[in-house]
C-alpha cells in the first residue's frame, strides 16, 4: 500500500536536481513513491533522473516527449500516483530529512481533506520562514472560511501546491488536477477550487520544504510572454467563483486579488517592451471583463496609486489600443 505519492516535475534543472534527489533519498521508505516527471529537459537532467530511477527507493520515472509546462507535468504525476495522500515538490527545491513522514503523520492525525504547511524561502544563502496566512493551527476548519476577508492576505493567496498534503479523495473528486498548459500562476485556480469545494482543511506549523528563489531559469524571474498566463489563470478564478452559490461574498476577494496582481506586473519592470505592451493590452481587457460594481469596490479599497493606475488602464480608448497595440 502506497501511503504517500510525491510528484516532482523536472525541467532543465541539472544544477539543482542532485540536491533535490538527495533530499528525497533522506525521506525514502517502503510506503512512499516518488514520481519524477521529466518535462522534456534538454540539458543533463534526463541522465540525472535515469540514475535516480535506479538508486532512489520508490522512484517512478515518467518522461514527456515534449515540454508541457509545470501544470501539465504535475497532472502527469497525478495520473500516475497510487498514494492515499499526495504532495508536490519542484525539481529545484528540496525537503528536510524525515519531513514526509511527519507530513503524513499530521494528515492522519487531523483527518481532513488537505493540510497547508509553512516553508523556508531560500535566496542565495539567506533563509526566511514563510508561514501560511491562517492564524489557527492544527484546527480542522471549513476551507471556505479561510478565503476571506477580501482586504487581507489569506490562505488562497498562499498558493504553493508543494506547501501541503492532499487526501486521495480530492483526486477522486476531480479537485487536484491543474489547468493544462498554464505556464505560470497555475496554483491560483487550483487553490481557489480547493478552498471552495473541499470539505475540510487545516494549517500546521510544520517546516520541511525549502523553496529556492531567484533561479535564473524560473518563470518568476523571466519576463517573457509565458508570464502573461496569469491573465488566463485569474480569469478562471473569477469565472468559477462567479458561478459559486456564495459568489456575492467571495467574488470581491477574487477581483481585488486579480487587480493587485495586475498592478504588480505593470510595475515590475521585468518585461521587454513588446511583452510589456501586450501585458497592458491584456490587463485592460481583463479589467473590463470584471463585474463593474465589484471592480469599483475593489479599486476603492486599494491605495490611491494602484487604484489610479488601474482606472487609467481601464479607461484607455479602444480605438487607440487597436491602432497602437497598447493599453496604457
Amino acid at each position: 500500500m502506497v501511503k504517500l505519492s510525491v510528484i516532482v516535475p523536472f525541467y532543465n534543472v541539472q544544477s539543482y536536481a542532485p540536491e533535490t534527489l538527495r533530499s528525497l533519498c533522506a525521506n525514502a521508505r517502503e510506503d512512499i513513491e516518488f514520481i519524477l516527471v521529466d518535462d522534456c529537459s534538454t540539458d543533463s537532467t534526463p541522465e540525472i533522473l535515469a540514475g535516480a530511477e535506479k538508486d532512489l527507493r520508490g522512484a517512478v520515472l515518467v518522461r514527456h516527449e515534449r515540454n508541457g509546462g509545470l501544470a501539465t507535468a504535475r497532472n502527469t504525476g497525478l495520473d500516475a500516483a497510487r498514494g492515499e495522500y499526495l504532495t508536490f515538490l519542484d525539481g529545484d527545491d528540496w525537503v528536510a530529512p524525515g519531513y514526509y513522514a511527519e507530513l503524513v503523520a499530521a494528515a492522519e492525525r487531523l483527518g481532513c481533506d488537505f493540510l497547508r504547511t509553512d516553508h523556508v524561502q531560500c535566496t542565495a544563502r539567506a533563509r526566511t520562514v514563510s508561514r501560511v496566512p491562517h492564524g489557527r493551527r492544527g484546527t480542522v476548519m471549513d476551507p471556505r472560511e479561510a478565503i476571506l476577508p477580501a482586504g487581507r492576505t489569506t490562505s488562497v493567496d498562499y498558493a504553493y501546491a508543494w506547501a501541503g498534503v492532499y487526501h486521495r479523495r480530492l483526486l477522486d473528486r476531480g479537485l487536484l488536477h491543474f489547468t493544462d498548459g498554464l505556464r505560470t500562476a497555475e496554483d491560483r485556480p487550483w487553490i481557489w477550487r480547493l478552498h471552495r469545494e473541499a470539505e475540510s482543511f487545516a494549517a500546521v506549523g510544520l517546516l520541511g520544504v525549502f523553496y529556492r528563489r531567484g533561479v535564473a531559469s524560473s518563470l518568476t524571474q523571466i519576463g517573457d510572454v509565458r508570464q502573461l498566463d496569469f491573465i488566463r489563470a485569474f480569469d478562471q478564478v473569477v469565472e468559477e467563483t462567479a458561478r459559486d452559490p456564495d459568489a456575492e461574498r467571495l467574488l470581491p476577494k477574487a477581483v481585488r486579488t486579480y487587480c493587485a496582481i495586475i498592478s504588480h506586473h505593470l510595475t515590475s519592470g521585468r518585461f521587454e517592451p513588446r511583452v510589456a505592451r501586450r501585458l497592458r493590452a491584456l490587463s485592460a481587457g481583463a479589467l473590463r471583463r470584471l463585474p463593474p460594481d465589484v471592480l469599483s469596490a475593489a479599486l476603492d479599497s486599494m491605495d490611491a496609486e494602484r487604484a489610479s493606475r488601474l482606472r487609467r488602464l481601464r479607461r484607455r480608448p479602444a480605438a487607440m489600443r487597436a491602432s497602437t497595440g497598447e493599453a496604457a
